[in-house]
Protein backbone atom coordinates (compact mmCIF):
# COMPACT_ATOMS: atom_id res chain seq x y z
CA UNK A 1 0.00 0.00 0.00
CA UNK A 2 1.36 3.42 -0.99
CA UNK A 3 0.83 6.24 1.46
CA UNK A 4 0.44 9.78 0.12
CA UNK A 5 0.84 12.85 2.29
CA UNK A 6 -0.75 15.96 0.82
CA UNK A 7 0.94 18.99 2.36
CA UNK A 8 -0.97 22.09 1.33
CA UNK A 9 -3.42 24.64 2.67
CA UNK A 10 -5.80 23.11 0.11
CA UNK A 11 -5.08 19.51 1.15
CA UNK A 12 -8.75 18.54 1.45
CA UNK A 13 -9.51 19.85 -2.04
CA UNK A 14 -6.60 17.86 -3.50
CA UNK A 15 -7.74 14.76 -1.65
CA UNK A 16 -11.31 15.01 -2.94
CA UNK A 17 -10.11 15.37 -6.51
CA UNK A 18 -7.66 12.47 -6.30
CA UNK A 19 -10.26 10.21 -4.74
CA UNK A 20 -12.53 10.66 -7.74
CA UNK A 21 -9.87 8.86 -9.83
CA UNK A 22 -10.31 5.75 -7.66
CA UNK A 23 -6.59 5.02 -7.61
CA UNK A 24 -5.62 1.56 -6.31
CA UNK A 25 -3.22 0.82 -3.46
CA UNK A 26 -3.27 4.39 -2.17
CA UNK A 27 -3.91 5.68 1.31
CA UNK A 28 -4.18 9.47 1.61
CA UNK A 29 -3.13 11.55 4.59
CA UNK A 30 -3.66 15.30 4.89
CA UNK A 31 -1.64 18.11 6.42
CA UNK A 32 -2.31 21.82 6.06
CA UNK A 33 0.85 22.84 7.90
CA UNK A 34 4.30 21.58 8.85
CA UNK A 35 3.39 20.45 12.35
CA UNK A 36 0.62 18.17 11.08
CA UNK A 37 2.95 16.85 8.39
CA UNK A 38 5.68 15.92 10.89
CA UNK A 39 3.27 13.65 12.75
CA UNK A 40 2.53 11.60 9.62
CA UNK A 41 5.51 11.91 7.29
CA UNK A 42 7.63 8.99 8.50
CA UNK A 43 5.29 6.34 7.08
CA UNK A 44 4.54 8.03 3.73
CA UNK A 45 6.41 7.20 0.53
CA UNK A 46 4.74 9.85 -1.67
CA UNK A 47 4.20 13.57 -1.10
CA UNK A 48 2.18 16.15 -2.99
CA UNK A 49 2.12 19.85 -2.29
CA UNK A 50 3.90 23.11 -1.65
CA UNK A 51 7.70 22.73 -2.14
CA UNK A 52 8.48 25.33 0.52
CA UNK A 53 6.53 23.34 3.12
CA UNK A 54 7.79 19.98 1.90
CA UNK A 55 11.37 21.15 2.35
CA UNK A 56 10.76 21.58 6.09
CA UNK A 57 9.86 17.90 6.56
CA UNK A 58 12.02 16.36 3.85
CA UNK A 59 14.63 14.97 6.23
CA UNK A 60 11.96 13.13 8.22
CA UNK A 61 10.41 11.37 5.24
CA UNK A 62 12.05 8.00 5.86
CA UNK A 63 10.11 6.09 3.19
CA UNK A 64 10.10 8.78 0.53
CA UNK A 65 10.19 7.69 -3.11
CA UNK A 66 8.45 10.51 -4.98
CA UNK A 67 7.39 14.15 -4.52
CA UNK A 68 4.88 15.82 -6.84
CA UNK A 69 5.26 19.58 -6.58
CA UNK A 70 2.18 21.76 -6.82
CA UNK A 71 4.31 24.71 -7.92
CA UNK A 72 6.19 25.31 -11.16
CA UNK A 73 9.21 26.54 -9.19
CA UNK A 74 10.95 23.74 -7.31
CA UNK A 75 14.10 25.57 -6.21
CA UNK A 76 13.12 25.03 -2.55
CA UNK A 77 13.89 21.34 -3.06
CA UNK A 78 17.00 21.63 -5.22
CA UNK A 79 19.37 23.49 -2.92
CA UNK A 80 22.78 22.21 -1.96
CA UNK A 81 22.78 19.81 0.97
CA UNK A 82 19.19 18.67 0.48
CA UNK A 83 18.53 14.99 -0.11
CA UNK A 84 18.07 13.78 -3.67
CA UNK A 85 17.29 10.11 -3.15
CA UNK A 86 13.76 10.37 -4.55
CA UNK A 87 12.03 11.43 -7.77
CA UNK A 88 10.82 15.04 -7.87
CA UNK A 89 8.23 15.94 -10.50
CA UNK A 90 6.81 19.31 -11.47
CA UNK A 91 3.39 20.16 -12.92
CA UNK A 92 4.90 21.17 -16.26
CA UNK A 93 2.35 22.28 -18.83
CA UNK A 94 -0.15 23.52 -16.25
CA UNK A 95 0.93 27.13 -15.89
CA UNK A 96 1.70 28.19 -19.45
CA UNK A 97 -1.81 29.34 -20.31
CA UNK A 98 -2.16 31.29 -17.05
CA UNK A 99 1.17 33.05 -17.54
CA UNK A 100 0.19 33.85 -21.13
CA UNK A 101 -3.07 35.40 -19.96
CA UNK A 102 -1.19 37.58 -17.47
CA UNK A 103 1.50 38.78 -19.86
CA UNK A 104 -0.90 39.55 -22.69
CA UNK A 105 -3.33 41.29 -20.32
CA UNK A 106 -0.69 43.76 -19.16
CA UNK A 107 0.90 44.11 -22.60
CA UNK A 108 -2.37 45.12 -24.25
CA UNK A 109 -3.45 47.23 -21.28
CA UNK A 110 -0.27 49.27 -21.67
CA UNK A 111 -0.48 49.35 -25.46
CA UNK A 112 -4.08 50.54 -25.42
CA UNK A 113 -3.46 53.04 -22.61
CA UNK A 114 -6.09 51.51 -20.32
CA UNK A 115 -4.53 52.86 -17.14
CA UNK A 116 -4.31 56.38 -18.58
CA UNK A 117 -7.85 56.22 -19.94
CA UNK A 118 -9.18 55.10 -16.59
CA UNK A 119 -7.52 58.12 -15.02
CA UNK A 120 -9.00 60.34 -17.72
CA UNK A 121 -12.44 58.88 -17.04
CA UNK A 122 -12.19 59.71 -13.36
CA UNK A 123 -11.30 63.28 -14.29
CA UNK A 124 -14.05 63.42 -16.96
CA UNK A 125 -11.37 64.18 -19.51
CA UNK A 126 -12.00 63.17 -23.14
CA UNK A 127 -8.68 62.40 -24.83
CA UNK A 128 -8.30 59.74 -27.51
CA UNK A 129 -5.00 57.87 -27.15
CA UNK A 130 -3.12 56.27 -30.01
CA UNK A 131 -1.88 52.69 -30.09
CA UNK A 132 0.02 50.28 -32.31
CA UNK A 133 -1.42 47.30 -34.16
CA UNK A 134 -0.21 44.04 -32.67
CA UNK A 135 1.94 43.16 -35.69
CA UNK A 136 4.14 46.16 -34.86
CA UNK A 137 4.80 44.98 -31.29
CA UNK A 138 8.01 43.06 -30.62
CA UNK A 139 8.16 40.67 -27.68
CA UNK A 140 11.29 38.91 -26.45
CA UNK A 141 11.01 35.90 -24.14
CA UNK A 142 13.93 34.91 -21.91
CA UNK A 143 13.50 31.24 -21.05
CA UNK A 144 11.98 28.89 -23.61
CA UNK A 145 10.72 26.10 -21.39
CA UNK A 146 7.10 24.97 -21.56
CA UNK A 147 5.84 28.29 -20.16
CA UNK A 148 7.95 30.44 -22.45
CA UNK A 149 6.95 28.44 -25.51
CA UNK A 150 3.25 28.66 -24.71
CA UNK A 151 3.57 32.39 -24.17
CA UNK A 152 5.23 32.66 -27.57
CA UNK A 153 2.39 30.72 -29.20
CA UNK A 154 -0.19 32.98 -27.59
CA UNK A 155 1.65 36.16 -28.60
CA UNK A 156 2.03 35.01 -32.19
CA UNK A 157 -1.68 34.19 -32.28
CA UNK A 158 -2.27 37.91 -31.76
CA UNK A 159 0.24 38.73 -34.48
CA UNK A 160 3.16 39.89 -32.34
CA UNK A 161 6.71 39.44 -33.56
CA UNK A 162 8.37 37.10 -31.06
CA UNK A 163 12.01 36.21 -30.44
CA UNK A 164 13.45 34.06 -27.67
CA UNK A 165 16.59 33.48 -25.67
CA UNK A 166 17.80 30.23 -24.15
CA UNK A 167 21.06 28.69 -22.97
CA UNK A 168 21.74 26.47 -25.96
CA UNK A 169 20.43 28.54 -28.85
CA UNK A 170 18.62 25.44 -30.07
CA UNK A 171 15.78 26.16 -32.50
CA UNK A 172 12.27 26.71 -31.16
CA UNK A 173 9.33 26.55 -33.54
CA UNK A 174 7.26 28.92 -31.41
CA UNK A 175 9.53 31.95 -31.94
CA UNK A 176 10.88 33.70 -35.03
CA UNK A 177 14.49 33.56 -33.87
CA UNK A 178 16.48 32.19 -30.93
CA UNK A 179 19.39 34.00 -29.27
CA UNK A 180 21.80 32.99 -26.52
CA UNK A 181 23.38 35.06 -23.75
CA UNK A 182 26.41 35.53 -26.03
CA UNK A 183 24.36 37.98 -28.13
CA UNK A 184 22.28 39.90 -25.65
CA UNK A 185 22.67 43.12 -27.64
CA UNK A 186 21.19 41.40 -30.69
CA UNK A 187 18.35 39.93 -28.65
CA UNK A 188 17.30 43.20 -27.02
CA UNK A 189 17.57 45.24 -30.20
CA UNK A 190 14.21 46.84 -31.04
CA UNK A 191 12.23 44.86 -28.42
CA UNK A 192 9.16 46.60 -26.97
CA UNK A 193 8.55 44.04 -24.21
CA UNK A 194 10.82 41.50 -22.51
CA UNK A 195 9.18 38.64 -20.60
CA UNK A 196 11.21 36.63 -18.09
CA UNK A 197 10.10 33.03 -17.57
CA UNK A 198 13.34 31.82 -16.00
CA UNK A 199 13.53 29.27 -13.16
CA UNK A 200 15.51 30.05 -10.02
CA UNK A 201 18.98 28.53 -10.41
CA UNK A 202 22.50 29.75 -9.58
CA UNK A 203 22.97 30.46 -13.28
CA UNK A 204 19.87 32.67 -13.58
CA UNK A 205 20.44 34.68 -10.40
CA UNK A 206 20.53 38.40 -11.29
CA UNK A 207 20.50 37.59 -14.98
CA UNK A 208 18.95 41.03 -15.38
CA UNK A 209 21.36 43.61 -13.97
CA UNK A 210 22.52 47.16 -14.75
CA UNK A 211 24.60 46.31 -17.83
CA UNK A 212 21.82 44.18 -19.32
CA UNK A 213 19.17 46.82 -18.65
CA UNK A 214 21.27 49.32 -20.60
CA UNK A 215 20.89 47.10 -23.68
CA UNK A 216 17.12 47.50 -23.63
CA UNK A 217 15.32 50.27 -25.47
CA UNK A 218 14.40 53.30 -23.34
CA UNK A 219 10.71 52.62 -24.01
CA UNK A 220 10.87 48.85 -23.39
CA UNK A 221 8.89 47.19 -20.59
CA UNK A 222 10.26 44.30 -18.53
CA UNK A 223 7.69 41.68 -17.44
CA UNK A 224 8.89 39.19 -14.82
CA UNK A 225 6.69 36.13 -14.38
CA UNK A 226 9.52 33.69 -13.64
CA UNK A 227 11.39 34.03 -10.37
CA UNK A 228 12.31 37.18 -8.49
CA UNK A 229 15.94 36.13 -8.08
CA UNK A 230 16.57 36.58 -11.81
CA UNK A 231 16.44 40.37 -11.43
CA UNK A 232 18.78 42.60 -9.45
CA UNK A 233 16.09 44.80 -7.94
CA UNK A 234 18.43 47.62 -6.91
CA UNK A 235 19.67 47.91 -10.49
CA UNK A 236 16.12 47.72 -11.80
CA UNK A 237 14.96 50.53 -9.52
CA UNK A 238 17.77 52.77 -10.76
CA UNK A 239 17.01 51.93 -14.39
CA UNK A 240 13.30 52.69 -13.94
CA UNK A 241 13.95 55.88 -12.03
CA UNK A 242 16.49 57.17 -14.56
CA UNK A 243 14.60 56.28 -17.73
CA UNK A 244 16.96 53.53 -18.83
CA UNK A 245 13.84 51.41 -19.59
CA UNK A 246 10.22 52.42 -19.92
CA UNK A 247 8.61 50.34 -17.21
CA UNK A 248 8.20 47.00 -15.48
CA UNK A 249 5.39 44.57 -14.73
CA UNK A 250 6.48 42.48 -11.75
CA UNK A 251 4.72 39.47 -10.28
CA UNK A 252 7.74 37.97 -8.49
CA UNK A 253 10.41 39.48 -6.25
CA UNK A 254 13.71 38.61 -4.59
CA UNK A 255 12.00 38.61 -1.21
CA UNK A 256 8.28 38.01 -0.83
CA UNK A 257 6.10 39.63 0.24
CA UNK A 258 7.67 42.79 -1.18
CA UNK A 259 8.82 44.99 1.69
CA UNK A 260 6.66 48.08 2.37
CA UNK A 261 9.73 50.30 2.05
CA UNK A 262 10.71 49.00 -1.40
CA UNK A 263 11.05 51.82 -3.91
CA UNK A 264 9.25 49.68 -6.46
CA UNK A 265 5.93 50.49 -4.81
CA UNK A 266 6.34 54.21 -5.48
CA UNK A 267 7.46 54.21 -9.13
CA UNK A 268 4.71 55.29 -11.54
CA UNK A 269 6.10 53.10 -14.32
CA UNK A 270 5.91 49.89 -12.27
CA UNK A 271 2.93 47.52 -12.03
CA UNK A 272 3.02 45.10 -9.09
CA UNK A 273 1.04 41.92 -8.47
CA UNK A 274 1.56 39.58 -5.46
CA UNK A 275 2.88 36.41 -7.19
CA UNK A 276 -0.51 35.56 -8.64
CA UNK A 277 0.22 35.42 -12.39
CA UNK A 278 -0.19 31.64 -12.34
CA UNK A 279 -1.83 30.20 -9.26
CA UNK A 280 -1.88 26.48 -8.49
CA UNK A 281 -5.42 25.26 -9.10
CA UNK A 282 -5.92 21.85 -7.43
CA UNK A 283 -8.00 20.42 -10.27
CA UNK A 284 -5.08 20.77 -12.70
CA UNK A 285 -2.34 19.67 -10.29
CA UNK A 286 -4.40 16.67 -9.21
CA UNK A 287 -4.70 15.62 -12.85
CA UNK A 288 -0.91 15.61 -13.20
CA UNK A 289 -0.58 13.60 -9.99
CA UNK A 290 -3.14 11.00 -11.08
CA UNK A 291 -1.36 10.37 -14.38
CA UNK A 292 2.00 10.10 -12.64
CA UNK A 293 0.65 7.81 -9.93
CA UNK A 294 -0.54 5.35 -12.57
CA UNK A 295 2.94 5.44 -14.04
CA UNK A 296 4.39 4.99 -10.56
CA UNK A 297 2.36 1.80 -10.09
CA UNK A 298 3.54 0.47 -13.43
CA UNK A 299 7.13 1.43 -12.58
CA UNK A 300 7.30 3.64 -15.64
CA UNK A 301 9.29 6.90 -15.80
CA UNK A 302 7.29 9.72 -14.23
CA UNK A 303 6.30 12.73 -16.29
CA UNK A 304 8.16 16.01 -15.79
CA UNK A 305 10.92 14.65 -13.55
CA UNK A 306 13.19 17.41 -12.28
CA UNK A 307 16.97 17.38 -12.62
CA UNK A 308 18.14 18.45 -9.16
CA UNK A 309 21.37 19.87 -10.55
CA UNK A 310 19.78 22.19 -13.09
CA UNK A 311 16.75 22.93 -10.93
CA UNK A 312 14.11 22.19 -13.56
Amino acid sequence: MNKLLILSTQAEKYSDLIKTADLPQLEIKLASDIELARVQISECNIMLGNPALIREVLASAEQLEWVQSSWAGVDHLCGKGLRRDYVLTSPKGVFGSLISEYVMTYLFALERGLFAMRSNQQEQHWQPLGYRPSHDIRLGIIGLGSIGRQLAQTARHFGLRVTGLNRSGSPCDEVDRVFTADDLAGFFEELDYVALTLPATPQTRHFIHADVLKLMNPSAVLINVGRGSSVNEADLVRALRNGVIGGAVLDVFENEPLAPDSELWKLANVYITPHTAAMSFPVEIAGVFVENYRRFLRREPLLHAVDFESGY
